[in-house]
């Protein structure tokens, strides 16, 4: 999956592309170069994809003829999968159309629109010759299909990085600016030309409002979970942590701010399982990193048998097992649901009385309540005897802290310096005992590992020096624990 990144702007009917040989850090400008463009765009009847900023075409013409699939930008990059050209124009390659499942949820993908383009490329080569950006001048005639059939055209300008930096991108736009063009408006010709279709009918809090505050941010983790589900049918890395991510998040908002917005308890419980499904190959990579760490540090004559094999490839092979379960999870029925009522969920949000009040009085009270229940839950485990049973309370304390840390990054924009601390101090207990679990996970792991090599004959002198760094690491965050636990609720009283 490659990354796009790029900057679009309108641009009048007599714009003239500026020269741009003197552009810092641009040794050769060629072109312009011209090309004429057919670009078939597919969708929902609905326009499911369009809504989300995905575009789906079958283009002919230009330097990359083929299927191009863009999906939503994240941080100023967009991800595009590319296709060779099929037979036929009217049918999406299978592996494009699996791509886009988390939108269309089973609706059929038929042409939408047909972008004809004139297209002159100015390209800007490095000093050995290499490709730095492309500036595609494109004159643009669109047509909506469909029985209402309209046509329109316009003239927008891209600016596209291929070898250069964001410096020279930032520096190409600027001139671009000056020469008349202006930031486009639309992330896409498709949204430009579909303009008002798009526009999706909402029935959310007013602006300013408590309500406000909560439904923009469960918005924003709808889309972060979404965002990663192509990532993840892939297999791409730390995509399915961070869908696990947006599930918690998620999760925890509905839980944190039930007096704001209510009867969610179903979707909580739907949440929670497709967290459950990602967790094993999430899981899986973690512990499989943390030893390849253990391995790169260890004397070779440390590492007796097969255990590279055992703790390395074996565990790989668990994974990928286990995405494919993924993948599974990810086409289902059950799944799609999910998406769907998260979807009614934003739209319309049943909200509480105490939405409509401004944030700051009932948004502090979660925030308060959040962090009062980290210090109950930690007095109740430290009040049993029981070793085990104090462990498992100490894991409650663990997910609490994440919980109140969620709670004041939500909050941070609207009340705060004061939410921001909260949100490190319960990330500063989280973390700790993080690490403290994920040792005694690891420790467990390598007794069943090694029990698996004892029965098979081999050597298993290595276990043991694992499990010895791994029993180290958890008594050190054991150690450390009650320090973090005082500096934090010390911040927090005064």
């Amino acid at each position: 999956m490659a990354v796009e990144i790029e900057d679009k702007f309108d641009a009048p009917a007599e714009f003239v592309v500026p020269d741009m040989r003197d552009i810092p850090g641009c040794a050769q400008v060629v072109g312009p170069k011209s090309h004429e463009l057919v670009a078939l765009y597919f969708d929902t009847p609905d326009l499911r994809l369009a809504t989300r900023g995905i575009t789906l075409r079958r283009r002919r013409g230009g330097d990359d003829p083929g299927w191009h699939l863009k999906l939503p930008k994240a941080k100023g990059v967009r991800r595009e999968v590319t296709h060779p050209l099929t037979r036929s124009a009217k049918i999406v390659p299978a592996e494009l159309a699996g791509l886009v499942r988390a939108y269309t949820r089973g609706a059929e993908l038929v042409p939408v629109a047909r972008l004809d383009t004139k297209r002159n490329v100015t390209r800007l080569l490095g000093e050995d010759g290499e490709l730095l950006l492309e500036i595609a001048d494109d004159r643009v005639k669109g047509t909506v299909l469909g029985e209402a059939r309209t046509v329109d055209r316009w003239r927008e300008v891209e600016a596209e990085l291929v070898k250069g930096d964001r410096a020279l991108l930032k520096r190409v736009g600027k001139r671009l600016r000056k020469a008349g063009a202006v930031p486009a408006d639309a992330s896409s010709k498709l949204a430009r030309l579909l303009g008002d279709r798009l526009r999706a009918k909402v029935s959310g809090p007013e602006e300013g409002t408590a309500g406000a505050v909560v439904v923009a941010y469960l918005a924003a983790q709808v889309n972060a979970l979404l965002a990663q589900d192509a990532r993840v049918r892939q297999a791409e890395e730390d995509a399915v942590h961070q869908m696990r991510v947006a599930c918690r998040r998620l999760r925890s908002a509905l839980k944190s701010f039930k007096s704001i917005i209510t009867d969610t308890a179903e979707i909580q419980d739907e949440l929670k399982w497709l967290g459950q499904e990602l967790s094993e190959a999430r899981d899986l990579e973690v512990i499989r990193a943390r030893f390849a760490a253990h391995f790169a540090r260890l004397p070779e004559n440390l590492i007796v048998g097969p255990v590279r094999r055992r703790l390395g490839t074996d565990l790989a092979d668990r994974e990928r097992e286990a995405y494919d379960r993924i993948r599974e999870v990810l086409s289902g029925d059950r799944y799609y649901a999910l998406l769907d009522a998260l979807d009614t969920l934003i739209a319309h949000p049943p909200l509480t009385p105490l939405a409509a009040k401004k944030p700051d009085k009932p948004l502090r009270a979660v925030a308060a309540k959040s962090w009062a229940r980290i210090g109950r839950l930690y007095a109740a485990a430290q009040a049993l005897d029981d070793i085990e049973a104090r462990e498992l309370a100490m894991h409650d304390v663990r997910k609490a802290a994440k919980r109140a840390r969620y709670t004041a990054e939500v909050l941070a924009p609207v009340l705060g310096a004061e939410m921001t601390g909260m949100a490190r101090r319960a990330e500063a207990i989280q973390e700790v005992l993080g690490r403290y679990q994920d040792s005694v996970a690891a420790q467990a792991l390598l007794a069943d590992a090694a029990e698996t090599a004892r029965q098979a004959g081999e050597d298993t002198f290595t276990y043991g020096v694992l499990v010895g760094l791994e029993r180290a690491a958890a008594e050190r965050d054991h150690a450390e624990f009650p320090r973090v636990w005082r500096e934090s609720t010390a911040q927090t009283s005064s």
